[in-house]
């Protein structure tokens, strides 16, 4: 059974129940993960995962909120491994390379912590007594720049991407949508209502979709560009005919109960299929 992990329900901004972008498709015993924002790693924990196990990596663009914890996750993978776990493959829009290079690269800003690690006996010890062998391997992770288009194939799962109307022309944005023998399921990432994501989700068996706030609350406080609200989710959603729509990327408005029963209203009478408001740590059957 394919399930997803709702790992970050939120936004850039902080609240005690919802902060960053974060989600991980489980399909048998692999894990896919898309974007990695704050408190990813911990957050994976929490959900009863765990970083050796994610082989993948998808960012659907470079803002804090979906991609800060990388630094941790790379360190704390890499570091809780023993030598024998797969590369890790990530795949991102333009800056991906940069930045994976700049973190783990041999003068990345947290190459001090793997080479410390790499060289002291005491981590060597540690890295032993974990079931390694020495020498101790230094980071090494697959990064690619990616596009539009076929991005990658699994044993059985395919990921294709297209782009995703969001802060163009300063950052590129992607949404991805992966096909299996289990179903299909789209990640939307950040973006305003727009026919290339809806092409790209069409017909999908899942969509996972952002949805700042009301529709209403956006058009009067002009938040309305480059993001979804309530009826801009629910009419891509319907026009792309996806069965279930779950509504991720909420803001502290609309995650309120009165504006999100509101919002749940407002979509159901445009979208026809199933409704899944979000919270973190939601792990949802394809």
């Amino acid at each position: 059974m394919a399930e997803i992990y709702t790992l970050g329900a939120g936004t850039p901004t902080p609240t005690p129940t919802r902060f960053g972008s974060s989600h991980v498709l489980k399909l048998g015993d692999q894990l896919l993960m898309f974007d990695c924002g704050p408190a990813t790693t911990h957050k994976l924990v929490k959900a009863g995962l765990f970083p050796t196990q994610v082989d993948y990596l998808f960012f659907t663009h470079h803002h804090f909120d979906h991609d800060i914890d990388y630094p941790c996750f790379l360190l704390c993978r890499w570091d809780q491994s023993i030598g024998k776990e797969n590369q890790l493959q990530v795949f991102g829009p333009d800056l991906t390379e940069k930045i994976t290079e700049g973190i783990l690269g041999e003068n990345g800003l947290f190459a001090h912590d793997w080479k410390a690690r790499v060289n002291h006996p005491l981590s060597q010890q540690v890295f032993v007594n974990r079931g390694g062998t020495l020498p101790r391997p230094a980071p090494s992770v697959a990064a690619q720049d990616v596009g539009p288009g076929r991005v990658f194939s699994g044993s059985d799962w395919e990921v294709t991407a297209a782009p995703a109307e969001h802060v163009q022309p300063w950052l590129d944005s992607l949404a991805y949508r992966v096909d299996s023998a289990e179903g299909s399921v789209i990640f939307t990432g950040d973006t305003q209502p727009c026919d290339s994501v809806t092409e790209l989700a069409r017909g999908a068996d899942m969509m996972l979709c952002m949805c700042w706030d009301d529709q209403a609350v956006m058009d009067a406080n002009g938040e309305y560009t480059g993001q979804c609200g309530t009826t801009g989710a629910a009419r891509m959603a319907q026009a792309a005919g996806v069965k279930k729509l779950v509504l991720v990327h909420v803001g502290p408005h609309l995650s309120g109960h009165g504006p999100m029963e509101q919002g749940i209203g407002d979509i159901s009478r445009i979208y026809d299929g199933e409704i899944v408001f979000s919270e973190e740590l939601m792990h949802i059957s394809l």
